[in-house]
């Protein structure tokens, strides 16, 4: 019997004291719902719930970011349907104005509406906005930014839609002689003309020509040429000297020589194309010869800004797949992060 210590009592209160702990663990766990509030809770668990937790905000936050980028996609393409309305009603006039049963006023009349027009085009060009960037000016390049982490994000840029960048395309051309000519016969056999030779080797295939058939005129001669050569896609020019030259978009062999390459220059840019109705003559769609030329211009405007909205397509759909699969990387680590931080109820108590 001892008189100075109530050890019973002692571990008594040691007992109460845990019980009391353990409870207000318990209490703590089921009110806040997670199995770790504290670093002592469970060190390896929080930091690495902790770790995970900012990949889940990020990965929210790109999804917000990819829908963000979507809408300026939208707001752009959107700009560029209504271009695309103009462009074709330029066209419209442009190939009525070059119609003769037009005269000098009625296509001032034409012009004064495609001016009208073309300054429309770069109002678009220069006012369309998402969040005050302008996006249609040929200066807008961006990043968005669609994952959690440096450096994952994508990179976008839009071509300047206005008039001083539409209707002139640069590319290259290549043309060569193609050692063929036409012939006119000799004074026994005046009005006659025949192929030069019986055959011409266009990138290592032989053609063959029938020189020895005599036709009416050169152009019945030339379009005998052209059957010959269809299937080359070339296109057969007759010089004034007789001889045939050929040429295409696409590099190309006669015999054993490369085709000449060579930088050409397509319709006009459509800023060219207004003209003050006042003053001008010609230009624009004032005649008929520039109202013909001014088809192609518009043609190839229809063509860049067709590629441009077909490019933020290709865009907007990829970012509707990025959402996607932001959401369900969000959604896995979510459950991974609520298996470590998450208190089990039936456990806790």
């Amino acid at each position: 019997m001892r008189i100075n210590h109530n050890i019973a009592a002692l571990n008594t209160y040691r007992q109460l004291g845990a019980a009391n702990n353990a409870q207000s663990k318990s209490m703590e766990k089921l009110s806040s719902g997670l199995r770790i509030n504290n670093a002592a809770d469970d060190a390896a668990g929080l930091a690495i719930s902790e770790k995970m937790r900012g990949q889940i905000r990020g990965l929210d936050m790109a999804s917000k970011n990819a829908q963000d980028g979507i809408s300026l996609i939208q707001t752009a393409e959107g700009a560029l349907n209504e271009t695309h309305s103009i462009l074709q009603r330029m066209r419209e006039l442009a190939v009525q104005s070059s119609n003769d049963t037009n005269n000098d006023v009625d296509r001032k009349e034409l012009q004064k509406e495609f001016n009208q027009l073309i300054e429309e085009v770069d109002r678009i060009s220069n006012n369309t906005e998402f969040n005050t960037k302008t996006l249609l000016d040929g200066k807008f390049e961006g990043k968005f930014q669609i994952g959690a982490n440096e450096g994952q994000s994508i990179e976008l840029s839009i071509e300047s839609m206005g008039t001083s960048n539409l209707g002139e395309v640069k590319g290259k051309a290549y043309k060569a002689d193609s050692g063929i000519s036409i012939t006119e016969g000799t004074a026994g056999d005046a009005g006659t003309f025949t192929l030069s030779a019986g055959t011409v080797k266009i990138n290592d295939k032989d053609i063959t020509l029938d020189s020895t058939t005599k036709f009416n005129s050169k152009d019945e001669a030339l379009a005998a040429f052209k059957n010959a050569v269809a299937d080359e896609g070339l296109t057969v020019e007759l010089k004034s000297d007789g001889k045939i030259d050929l040429s295409s978009k696409n590099t190309f062999k006669v015999g054993t020589n490369d085709a000449t390459e060579s930088d050409i220059t397509t319709g006009a840019k459509l800023s060219t194309l207004k003209v003050d109705t006042d003053s001008a003559t010609e230009g624009g769609i004032l005649t008929q010869g520039d109202a013909d030329s001014a088809i192609t211009s518009v043609n190839n405007a229809i063509e860049k800004v067709s590629a441009e909205r077909s490019k933020l397509g290709a865009y907007q759909n990829r970012l509707d797949h990025t959402i996607n699969n932001l959401n369900t990387s969000s959604e896995n680590l979510t459950a991974a992060e609520s298996r470590i931080r998450d208190v089990d109820y039936a456990l806790a108590a």
